[in-house]
């Protein structure tokens, strides 16, 4: 696939997660902005970030104005927070592409699957925003601390879902601009094995003691 590049608006960019995507793809040269409903933490932020690329690639702006910029626009929120930034940004959205990577964790229980009564707190959020979005699952399994460490090989997979194939496909890419593997993984739907996986590997963390278990796909001639 050739590589395209996007303007991208990481909303949470300033937590661990959406913060390392962001770093990884502005390296690889990406046009990206960093949005929060704090502009000054999330220029904060982008000047971290900057300071870890060595070069002055990522601004920080408010979300609103991130998502207006933006042609793909990445969600990475904490899990009791995605609908309501959803909701928030729901009319600046329309006709964009969407890269939902929220985990329906629910603490003090984080090592437990807790799905929303939707199944996919994705797929509510397709619900919610309408056909004039494409929503894209994906990153939901990604170990958010190596992220950051531009020269360390992260070995995870990365499920790709959205009911839009062309979509899809741009996950796919992007995961691989970000030095990952990117799988279709089909219909957005099949975001609940993603969303449950992510605290299947938190229990597995925690019983072998290890920081970053992921999942691999075996057979695949890639």
């Amino acid at each position: 696939m050739a590589s395209t590049k996007y303007t991208i608006c990481v909303v949470g960019g300033t937590g661990a997660e959406g913060g390392g995507l962001a770093l990884r793809w502005a390296r690889h040269g990406h046009d990206v902005v960093i949005g929060s409903r704090d502009g000054e933490k999330a220029r904060t932020a982008a000047r971290e970030l900057n300071g870890l690329l060595g070069t002055e690639a990522i601004r920080g702006v408010e979300s609103r104005d991130g998502v207006q910029f933006a042609e793909i626009v990445v969600l990475a929120v904490p899990f009791s927070g995605q609908m309501s930034t959803v909701e928030s940004l729901k009319d600046a959205l329309q006709g964009k592409i969407l890269i939902d990577v929220t985990v329906p964790l629910v603490p003090p229980k984080v090592s437990r699957v807790q799905l929303p009564e939707s199944d996919s707190c994705v797929v509510a959020v397709q619900s919610l925003l309408g056909d004039q979005v494409r929503v894209v699952s994906a990153f939901q399994n990604v170990s958010a601390h190596k992220l950051k460490h531009l020269d360390t090989h992260i070995e995870c997979d990365v499920l790709v879902a959205s009911d839009d194939k062309d979509a899809r496909q741009i996950g796919i890419q992007l995961a691989a601009d970000a030095g990952l593997r990117g799988i279709d993984a089909g219909a957005l739907a099949n975001s609940v094995v993603a969303e449950s996986l992510t605290s299947a590997l938190i229990w597995i963390n925690r019983t072998y003691k290890v920081p970053d278990a992921g999942i691999r796909i075996t057979g695949l001639p890639i």
